[in-house]
């Protein structure tokens, strides 16, 4: 829950609060001091009761911009279509309007990967709710739309990785199918190295070789780097 009150700084640095959107939570983290909080959201969440969860919950933190990872593609720092998992009203909402202050939102995989690269080129995968994806080559970011291509049986990578694909299949299973995506898609896009992040990812054991376990806390250090590239 919210702490004592962030104190802005006196020089130039820019204190962020970091929102990263999922499927089962919204989770709130400050860059100065390091504070965190989060709540449930869900197929009922909207883009306005999120937002008004958000100021409650974090009333009396202090910050000047915010940074944003939401669960869709992101165009012109908005969302372009509504999320599979969460409630409506997300498309073309105006965040900085809401929250009164610059934003930046990005897709919440790519705010992850982010948070996660050391360099070159990265393939990201979230395994979470859904499944995010993104790439990072030379600094330059890419976000991708992999989750609802065709992966097998005419069915979706989502629908074979994601969540439901993992309650579905069995853990066994499910674990098959997250390697031989891995092995698929590092084949045809040539990584240095991949990054498997998520909630799920605690799930895999055994990684793919040249593949990394991420973190999810690794959005909050990608909504804290978003303001410290040119965009």
């Amino acid at each position: 829950m919210p702490g004592a009150n962030a104190k802005c700084s006196r020089d130039n640095v820019r204190t962020i609060l970091v929102i990263d959107i999922g499927g089962n939570h919204v989770k709130m983290g400050l860059s100065k001091p390091p504070q965190r909080c989060k709540f449930k959201s869900g197929p009922k969440l909207t883009a306005k009761v999120m937002v008004a969860k958000v100021n409650s919950l974090t009333k009396g933190w202090t910050y000047q911009v915010v940074s944003i990872g939401y669960p869709g593609p992101v165009a012109g720092n908005r969302p372009i279509a509504e999320p599979c998992n969460l409630g409506s009203g997300w498309a073309g909402f105006d965040f900085a309007n809401a929250f009164h202050r610059s934003v930046k939102v990005v897709n919440d995989a790519v705010m992850q990967a982010l948070g996660s690269y050391r360099g070159g080129r990265m393939l990201f995968l979230g395994l979470g709710t859904g499944l995010g994806s993104a790439m990072i080559i030379d600094d330059v970011i890419e976000p991708m739309e992999i989750a609802h291509l065709p992966y097998k049986r005419g069915k979706s990578y989502e629908h074979y990785l994601g969540t439901r694909g993992l309650k579905r299949s069995g853990l066994k299973k499910w674990r098959k199918h997250v390697a031989v995506v891995v092995k698929s898609l590092s084949a045809a896009l040539e990584p240095e190295y991949v990054v498997l992040g998520g909630g799920n990812v605690k799930k895999i054991n055994k990684l793919p070789p040249h593949t990394e376990r991420g973190s999810n806390d690794k959005a909050f250090v990608g909504g804290i780097r978003l303001w410290e590239r040119p965009r």
